[in-house]
């Protein structure tokens, strides 16, 4: 993979300090009886990752001004539901995975009934940090996010996608129900991260269309290069098993469109959710290089 431009690099490294830092605090180890639980949740957030969804969020924020304490919550928040949903997803139930981020799956480290649990807890808990005063001092600006959070990762948003992806192993589905899919299971929580700087800062209506066209086209982009990595990738460089979509005879935007036409595919989709980006000038320069940083990432 190219190297990252040092800016880039730098600024994702600095919000995975941050979001680690948050989440130690939003997480705190606790000495009662059920630590067991909270233990869980802190190996689910706490094992590493790329932070892209949070980075999204302080990036977006950082477009309108807004507190970085405030857009930090709002990150940490949407890394919560992300961690939950890869917890359920590598269940046996599920995608029955025993590796993410280079260490066994929650639910092997500890057992099955604890990860659906600590799944659970993450869920909701990423709901009280975004209603609380801290994250905004407007009450009509928490329930904006409340709402969008809630739709983005529910039966119409990642939930929704989830439950296609089941029915993915035994149908069969034509490109335009793989990108129904995706932008369901993984399109609509980047469109949220991409947009949460937007409602934190009150944008404008062409501003908030602006970064939601932006993710709309980011989050295809994301998911082709996924799949492509399921195919290329291995499992040192991931972090997580590989060739699962084949192995579960999965349609995915590769196994339809083939491995040269999906690069392609992803590069166009790249350009385009730059474009989006105009209207702030240079100072989205950032949101751009993340576009060109979802195709080329080999992790």
């Amino acid at each position: 993979m190219p190297s990252l431009p040092k800016t880039l690099t730098a600024a994702m490294a600095d919000t995975v300090e941050q979001v680690e830092a948050a989440i130690d605090v939003l997480l705190p180890r606790v000495d009662l009886p059920e630590a067991r639980l909270f233990e869980a949740m802190r190996y689910g957030c706490l094992g590493g990752g790329k932070r892209l969804r949070p980075f999204l969020v302080m990036e977006s924020a950082r477009l309108f001004g807004v507190n970085p304490a405030c857009a930090l919550r709002a990150a940490a928040a949407v890394e919560f539901i992300h961690c939950y949903s890869l917890v359920h997803d590598d269940l046996p139930a599920m995608d029955d995975s025993d590796l993410r981020r280079g260490r066994p799956t929650l639910h092997l480290e500890y057992d099955e009934a604890t990860a659906i649990l600590a799944g659970d807890a993450l869920l909701t808990v990423a709901f009280e940090i975004l209603a609380d005063p801290e994250t905004h001092e407007d009450a009509q600006v928490r329930c904006r996010l409340v709402s969008a959070l809630a739709k983005a990762a529910g039966p119409r948003g990642m939930v929704g996608g989830q439950m296609l992806d089941l029915m993915a192993e035994d149908r069969t589905f034509d490109i335009g129900a793989i990108t129904r899919l995706q932008r369901l299971k993984t399109g609509e929580l980047i469109a949220f991260s991409a947009t949460a700087g937007a409602i934190l800062g009150r944008a404008s209506p062409p501003q908030h269309h602006a970064l939601q066209a932006y993710a709309h086209d980011l989050g295809l982009a994301f998911q082709i290069a996924d799949d492509l990595l399921d195919v290329e990738g291995t499992e040192a460089e991931t972090g997580k098993s590989v060739g699962r979509d084949e192995g579960a005879n999965k349609a995915t935007f590769v196994s339809i469109l083939g491995v040269e036409r999906a690069r392609e595919q992803a590069g166009r989709l790249a350009d385009q959710a730059m474009a989006h980006l105009d209207i702030f000038e240079d100072r989205a320069d950032m949101l751009k290089q993340v576009a060109r940083y979802v195709v080329d990432r080999r992790s």
